[in-house]
């Protein structure tokens, strides 16, 4: 049966089937990672996030594709958990935002839709890196345009999707040395074309539990996607501004015939205004946050678009001084209200050990998650809502975590910068970086430029045979990772982190942190610290237990 038009309702099953596939093989994406630790995640991720989309279509339904692509994208922005998770998100978010005042949709708009995902995803990341689940989305949607102009069936432009996406999927490792090197395809990628397989089954008729996995190899289930991270902050390093700027326009027709909003444009405009801006609009509000010298300037170039709402001006050189001067305590305290801190930091961390350690030095919510568990976005928008402060700052301390975190400092109203720390190592050398008495630009250089002055060691075990960066790795060895890269793999645990040891302490090494987890024995953890002590006697050493599953030992090397 030739299908025409999409409507609500079919593409709901659309969503429920994609998501129902992508569950059956989150192990088998789980597997596809660059590093044989036991902490592979991007199914895991990919498999929640769009769990969530799915929920709220599911909550909401509707004859009306529209509607039912704002609940996808709204459950996906939500339930986002690593990074394939957020790209994933923007990739229905701009495909969401191309249908939502359709009530059905033909095959030119549906590939269109795609198209406009593709650029949302794009934007979301600073610095896109071929060869992942961005080029499969982008070939993928490419295809879709130039069947959809001579094919009016849906599920032939669908099927063709699918095609060209398991194409693209095995052309990954030419784009990505890392995958090439390991011979494998990307990670994220695959659980994109689980998605669509899913989709596909809807159209055809088809149970997803029949259908065949994508032809991947057992030598392709090694693969990786977690590589890059994307970066994004906006700010001027080299001037501060004094005013704390906060504002909301509500849009006027007659304004918006003069001047059309573009919210690209009017980030860009902004921008020369200040610094830390951020710009969230939909169809009837933008809302702004700016650090100016001229708020006053702000103010009227807002006015351009409609009527400004909900303004508040601070000057911040104020209140530094009065932070100074009183101890950190507001001038006017409200008995009957808690008055918002000046700062606050919110981290993730795996074990009770860490976690204490981490409200012991400054933390103020410590989320839960980490190598086992990436938090949601929604996780870390209530961890920076829970601690009252009118700038939070967020250390990630997992490079698969740093975009979920950006992501949720997009839709909350306090100004949150996210310090890209890639471990817990990193992401302590950052709160002890932190000045409450410095300006919130200030603190951001200092916490980010503390994450390149710690070493970070990790031992963990292998959960297959690979071979990596010229290491040869078996199945249940342990491994020794320096700050990402694998540098010894054998059966023996004390052995790996005596080796591990050696390459991370230097002549200019001063400090040496030991967090020892769950599977470390108080003998090994002995044998470790009188190691340290006699073959480096001018290092200090300082222990702590971690109580993190997965890893007997990580190193903090200062």
């Amino acid at each position: 049966m030739t299908i025409k038009t999409l409507d609500g309702r079919r593409f709901a099953e659309m969503v429920l089937k994609g998501a129902q596939h992508l569950a059956n093989n989150a192990k088998a994406v789980d597997a596809l990672n660059v590093f044989p630790v036991p902490d592979g995640d991007t199914g895991t991720n990919m498999n929640l996030s769009m769990t969530s989309g799915a929920k709220e279509v599911k909550n909401n339904p509707s004859d009306h594709i529209g509607k039912v692509g704002s609940a996808l994208a709204k459950g996906l922005l939500m339930g986002a958990r690593g990074n394939s998770g957020v790209i994933l998100s923007q990739l229905f978010r701009g495909f969401a935002k191309a249908i939502e005042t359709k009530k059905e949709i033909n095959s030119i708009e549906f590939a269109a839709a795609l198209e406009a995902g593709v650029v949302t995803a794009y934007k979301a990341v600073m610095k896109p890196v071929e060869g992942t689940i961005l080029t499969v989305a982008k070939d993928a949607a490419k295809r879709a345009a130039v069947v959809a102009k001579k094919e009016p069936d849906i599920a032939i432009v669908m099927e063709e999707v699918v095609k060209e996406a398991k194409a693209s999927l095995q052309r990954t490792p030419e784009l990505l040395p890392v995958l090439k090197e390991v011979g494998v395809v990307d990670s994220g990628g695959q659980g994109l074309v689980y998605v669509y397989e899913g989709f596909l089954a809807e159209l055809k008729g088809e149970a997803v539990d029949d259908l065949k996995t994508a032809a991947v190899s057992m030598q392709e289930l090694i693969n990786a996607e977690h590589h890059k991270s994307a970066q994004s902050h906006m700010h001027t390093e080299d001037i501060e501004f004094g005013y704390c700027t906060e504002f909301m326009v509500r849009f006027e027709e007659e304004k918006l015939r003069q001047h059309p909003f573009s919210e690209d444009a009017f980030r860009q405009d902004l921008s020369r205004f200040g610094d830390s801006l951020l710009v969230i609009a939909d169809d009837e509000l933008v809302k702004v946050h700016i650090h100016s010298e001229q708020p006053g300037e702000v103010l009227t170039y807002g006015q351009r678009y409609g009527s400004l709402l909900n303004i508040k001006i601070e000057n911040m050189r104020e209140q530094h001084a009065n932070i100074v001067n009183e101890g950190h305590k507001s001038m006017q305290p409200a008995p009957a209200v808690k008055q918002k801190e000046q700062y606050g930091i919110v981290t993730i961390s795996m074990g009770d050990g860490i976690r204490n350690l981490f409200k012991s030095i400054g933390a103020h919510a410590v989320i839960e998650g980490g190598q086992t568990m990436n938090p949601s976005t929604e996780d870390i928008v209530k961890a920076i809502e829970s601690v009252n402060a009118e700038t939070v700052f967020v250390l990630p301390n997992n490079k698969n975590i740093i975009m979920a975190a950006q992501q949720a400092a997009s839709v909350v109203d306090n100004e949150v910068i996210v310090i890209p720390s890639k471990t817990v190592p990193q992401g302590m050398a950052a709160i002890l970086a932190f000045n409450p008495t410095l300006s919130a630009e200030q603190n951001e250089k200092a916490m980010t430029a503390a994450l390149s002055q710690v070493k970070t060691g990790q031992v963990t075990f292998a959960v297959r045979d690979t071979t990596i960066d010229g290491v040869t790795i078996e199945k249940d060895d342990y491994m020794g990772i320096s700050d990402g890269k694998i540098v010894v793999s054998e059966k023996d645990k004390l052995s790996v982190t005596k080796q591990l040891i050696n390459a991370l302490i230097d002549e200019d090494s001063e400090i040496v942190t030991i967090l020892y987890g769950e599977e470390a024995t108080e003998e090994e953890v002995e044998a470790i610290i009188t190691y340290v002590e006699e073959t480096y006697p001018d290092v200090e050493v300082e222990v702590h237990n971690g109580g993190q599953p997965l890893y007997p030992f990580i190193f903090s090397v200062e």
